[in-house]
């Protein structure tokens, strides 16, 4: 690795996390572009939907069992916790299908890890949802900008970016939701450097600490927020120090700190976030849409000799291969990760949301058939992960060859999901977790007044046992 400049180290400058506590520290609620507040209200929709629909999952029965006392809200559930516990659960449960909301040039998941740690802790503090804006805002925004730091790199290393910047992002909404000085949110982030984690082997088996990793970032940047407004310190030089973050999880480049602190706190990455259309990984997305659009071209499965894909060369390790197993994933979740399998169940079933990735979709002999035909080739000139293309090249039996192509990623800043289509995701995520019909409007009334309220947050209407 290239050494890792820190001129704040011998010059006594301002460090990378006093310049970032210092943009947070003059942010207020009402600063905020109309279109970030926007962002966040979709977002949080979606993060209720994504709650509800993993209600009933056995990793969230197993967080259920392992939750603590509190009057913190379990969302979807009939009891309550203390707010270590209701960040965890709740960030487990919206990252856990790989539904929830990503960023283009990261990739990153946000939401799941930010509004867990913003939301328990204004719930546990009593701050108004306008303090819970200002932090979803921060942390979202952070970790936006963190990821652009050495794209490509942490998952290099081993490395889940959303569980190790989630950390920090977290630490820093529950800073700015919690009103902390300047000097205390650099100790908030110092700390939550120590507390980053989350390798990426269940790519290996389908097992589901994946599912974990936004939850335990939520509430390691909770813990450290609060370790920080007791007095606990943390190194300064937490990102860019010798031994600091970027020299952990990104030992294979040099950092390039430019994107997190140009315009930092007056041009928001936030309004950028993507919404996923299909419960499956980011970088899956766009391939599923061409083959949908393949199908819809009347041609079967049967007609099909094989399907050559264009990626990029940075997805190959995490979405094909080893690329036998990728064809034939062993778990649903697995085949969440399989690029083959992802296209195959786009093509035959037309979707590829929540129950298309179930034990019986994967023992489905028309989608494992059509998933061994498909194969990769790396594009030298693919845009990942500054953007997430899709491309399909079917070789049909008669000789002809049909071709799909993607520029952007459907639910992107380029090509954004509309809101109708956000809340029919929401709906339909409550009725998959067993959410009552007659509640839906209810949960929806409250995202809509959340952010909007003047009293203490409280997230009781997303609490129940129907």
């Amino acid at each position: 690795m290239n050494a890792i400049a820190s001129p704040s180290a011998s010059t006594g400058s301002a460090s990378l996390t006093e310049i970032v506590a210092g943009a947070i520290a003059r942010l207020s609620p009402d600063a905020l572009p109309e279109a970030v507040c926007d962002t966040l209200d979709r977002l949080l929709l979606d993060y209720a939907g994504l709650c509800a629909a993993a209600r009933g999952t056995d990793y969230v029965a197993a967080l259920l069992s392992a939750a603590g006392e509190g009057n913190c809200t379990l969302i979807g559930h009939g009891r309550t916790a203390d707010a270590y516990s209701a960040a965890l659960l709740n960030g487990t449960a919206a990252h856990g299908e790989d539904f929830d909301d990503t960023f283009e040039g990261g990739p990153i998941h946000s939401s799941a890890v930010v509004l867990s740690a913003v939301l328990a802790a204004c719930e546990a503090e009593g701050r108004t949802g306008a303090d819970a804006r200002l932090g979803a805002a921060v942390g979202i925004e952070l970790m936006c900008r963190l990821s652009l730091v050495a794209p490509k790199a942490i998952h290099k290393a081993g490395f889940h970016p959303t569980a190790v910047i989630g950390a920090l992002g977290a630490a820093a909404g529950v800073s700015a939701a919690l009103g902390l000085p300047d000097s205390k949110i650099v100790q908030a982030l110092g700390i939550a450097g120590s507390m980053a984690s989350g390798i990426i082997e269940y790519l290996s088996d389908g097992s589901s600490t994946k599912r974990l990793h936004a939850g335990w970032a939520a509430q390691s940047g909770l813990r450290a927020a609060m370790l920080a407004r007791g007095g606990f310190t943390g190194p300064r030089l937490v990102l860019e120090g010798e031994h600091g973050f970027f020299h952990a999880f990104a030992p294979s480049v040099t950092p390039g700190f430019t994107p997190l602190t140009d315009a930092l706190g007056s041009r928001w990455l936030t309004e950028a976030v993507a919404f996923k259309p299909y419960a499956c990984g980011t970088m899956t997305q766009p391939y599923v849409d061409c083959a949908i659009e393949l199908a819809s071209r009347g041609i079967a499965a049967e007609d099909i000799e094989s399907i050559e894909c264009e990626v990029g060369e940075g997805t190959v390790h995490r979405l094909w291969e080893p690329l036998a197993q990728k064809q034939v994933p062993p778990t649903p979740y697995f085949a969440k990760f399989s690029s083959p399998f992802c296209i195959a169940v786009g093509f035959v079933a037309g979707a590829a949301g929540l129950s298309q990735f179930t034990d019986a979709s994967v023992r489905d002999p028309a989608v494992l058939a059509l998933a061994r035909k498909v194969r990769y080739v790396v594009d030298p000139a693919n845009p990942y992960p500054k953007r997430f293309t899709g491309h399909v090249r079917a070789l049909l039996r008669s000789g002809e060859t049909v071709e799909v192509r993607r520029a952007d990623m459907r639910g992107g800043a380029h090509d954004p999901l509309p809101t109708a289509e956000i809340r029919d995701k929401f709906e339909r995520n409550l009725a998959y977790g067993g959410i009552a019909p007659e509640a839906t409007s209810r949960w929806a009334e409250a995202c809509a007044q959340l952010f909007e309220a003047t009293a203490p947050v409280s997230l009781k209407a997303f609490a129940t046992a129907a």
